[in-house]
């Protein structure tokens, strides 16, 4: 028997470019010559939902519920009726005669987001030329309508995630089985609709869920529960990253109500073990890393040793079948980086898997997918890009490594360089002394364009606690020796570490001032230390003097964790002053501003030289 497998991305991910999950495993189980179709229900939605017919019955089902919610959209409806299709197609090919159209001040209305703009954009863009412009008006055109149907229609659709509140830090299933009695909203039945037409093309087999992240749980069960109930000999799967952070202690049978497996890391061996067994191949007993209901009881089967797949051995992620001409390009905020994960078409592949470094004291080191590091070669990379252009007709890459490895990027710029495959390029990387003014060269001649690394706090007592392996001077260094080459830095940056002092929060926050003044870095994004389950942190709470206060794990999920820091600042009060900072700092202004004007309340000022920086670029 040869089985044939769907493969999903549920709502929502980000709409500019595909998620890479089903193409991974479509070129796995196809190169086992497992049939293999995927769906990218994603953009599908998004895009149904962008329609002059749907946002029509979107307003008539705002007033059938008497819901007015954000009046200046509602005032201007038929507007943004006639409207929305023309700002959608814009979107997907940004046409330089619609962008003089969509500029004009008269052609789309002025909802809650546009009417904070200045007519000409500048102070918050700057001087963007007429396509960007454009991009800009229209992005805030489609915001305004997501707005209006939060609040009047489905209060869990949001771009890119549904239904996230209640899947974040879900200890127990109740609060997700009880959504699941519900009535569907429109969305929903949307959602349900196009997936039924997927499924009416074939005779499948088994479907499979990615879940990424905590909002596509719910649209995922949402979709396998209509499964359950019209295609009930069809067999359902789930996997991804939630589900291998989240779902390790997973005990509560009802999820079990709406698929049959739930698979857990690398996807490819579990899967493979799956069709083997529907197959009628392989027994129960047999199959990997996968949970089941076997006597109302979740049981892991988990056969040992598993079935090994490395990374260098991997055929290339497919992308056949996903429909590359309705993905669409945003501008929603200035952060230039910010702008690479919603702006263009990118093919996204890994260079290596894991980690190379996997010591950082907040991340999830103990887990899979960043503790077990595998490598490949140049030649096989080069290889695989090239397969994935002929595929795609696209030659922007962005490489989702946790840490691209210096040593296989050297290789791999050489290759692409020997080769003569152009292509343009960016990727996450630890700010490693290796990365020299020669080695960013080479990259910049090879395409690299763009690079993100962690500086978290700007501490050399806490880069040290965290056990980045790196120190400010170091950091300096090397993105200065990027940004030499024209390649952009953003800087992943963290506040509220444990024991983290308010000195030492004002102190950070110097140091990016410094770092963005020297031009080091271009782009940057503070977000709040939290506490995980998989963590050095999270598992060794009094080594870092915090206390875990909840929640309760209930047999379901388990992964973020309440915590009280017992030595340092009150972290949660520095959040806004922080990023109205940053903001500036990303305008290339506000140097001169003394820190503590940016907080409303007093802070000490800082003990951070002014000259730091500078004088580590000296060295």
């Amino acid at each position: 028997m040869s089985i044939h497998t769907l493969l999903i991305t549920p709502p929502f991910t980000q709409f500019n470019t595909a998620y890479p999950a089903t193409a991974y495993i479509k070129g796995f189980l196809e190169s086992k010559q497992v049939k293999a179709t995927q769906m990218d229900l994603s953009i599908e939605l998004f895009t149904a939902v962008f329609t002059k017919e749907f946002i029509h019955a979107i307003f008539k089902q705002a007033d059938m519920l008497g819901n007015k919610d954000f009046p200046l959209v509602y005032q201007q409806k038929q507007q943004y009726i006639n409207k929305v299709d023309s700002v959608m197609n814009y979107l997907r090919a940004q046409e330089v005669t619609a962008a003089y159209q969509i500029v004009h001040k008269d052609y789309l209305p002025h909802g809650h987001r546009r009417i904070k703009l200045d007519n000409d954009l500048t102070t918050e863009f700057g001087k963007l030329g007429i396509l960007d412009k454009a991009k800009h008006i229209a992005t805030l055109f489609v915001e305004e309508l997501g707005d209006f149907i939060n609040a009047n229609v489905d209060e869990f659709f949001s771009f890119t995630r549904y239904a996230e509140q209640i899947a974040r830090t879900a200890s127990s299933f109740d609060t997700i089985d009880s959504y699941l009695q519900y009535e569907t909203t429109l969305i929903e039945d949307e959602m349900l609709y196009l997936l039924d037409e997927k499924l009416q093309q074939h005779t499948y087999d088994l479907v499979c869920f990615t879940v990424p992240f905590p909002g596509n749980l719910f649209s995922a069960l949402r979709c396998a529960q209509f499964i359950k109930k019209q295609y009930p000999g069809l067999k359902i799967a789930m996997g991804g990253g939630y589900c291998n952070t989240e779902l390790r202690r997973l005990s509560d049978p009802r999820i079990f109500n709406f698929v049959d497996f739930i698979s857990l890391d690398d996807g490819e061996g579990p899967l493979l073990k799956i069709t083997e067994f529907l197959a009628g191949k392989i027994a129960e007993d047999l199959l990997e890393r996968t949970y089941l209901l076997l006597n109302n009881k979740v049981v892991y089967a988990n056969k040992i040793p598993n079935t090994i797949f490395h990374h260098k051995n991997l055929p290339a992620p497919s992308y056949a079948g996903l429909p590359t001409n309705k993905y669409l390009s945003f501008l929603d905020v200035m952060n230039p980086m910010h702008r690479m994960w919603s702006d263009g078409k990118w093919n996204k592949l890994t260079i290596s898997r894991g980690c190379y470094w996997k010591q950082c004291s907040f991340c999830d080191v103990t887990l899979d997918y960043i503790g077990n590091y595998e490598n490949t070669t140049a030649t096989d990379l080069v290889n695989k890009i090239e397969k994935i252009i002929s595929e795609t007709g696209i030659t922007g890459f962005h490489f989702v490594d946790e840490a691209a490895p210096p040593k296989m990027l050297r290789a791999l710029a050489n290759t692409l360089i020997e080769r003569e495959v152009y292509i343009t390029w960016w990727t996450n990387i630890r700010f490693e002394k290796t990365f020299t003014a020669e080695l960013c060269s080479l990259l910049s001649k090879s395409g690299c364009i763009a690079v993100t690394g962690g500086l978290e706090v700007a501490s050399d007592r806490l880069l040290a606690k965290m056990k980045k392996g790196v120190d400010i001077a170091q950091v300096a260094r090397v993105t200065k020796a990027f940004s030499d080459e024209n390649i952009m830095v953003h800087a992943y940056l963290m506040f509220g570490f444990p024991t983290e002092t308010e000195q030492e929060t004002i102190d950070s926050l110097e140091v990016v001032r410094q770092l963005f003044q020297h031009n080091c870095i271009q782009s940057a994004f503070w977000h709040q230390f939290a506490c995980t389950s998989h963590s050095p942190v999270g598992k060794n709470p009094e080594e870092f003097q915090i206390k875990i206060t909840g929640p309760k794990f209930d047999g379901f999920a388990e992964n973020d964790l309440y915590h009280e820091d017992l030595k340092g600042a009150k972290h949660h009060l520095y959040s806004q002053g922080l990023n109205t900072a940053l903001n500036n700092y990303l305008n290339y202004k506000g140097f001169d501003i003394p820190l503590q004007k940016y907080f409303d309340f007093k802070v000490p000022s800082t003990k951070q030289q002014s000259g730091l920086i500078k004088s580590y670029l000296k060295t």
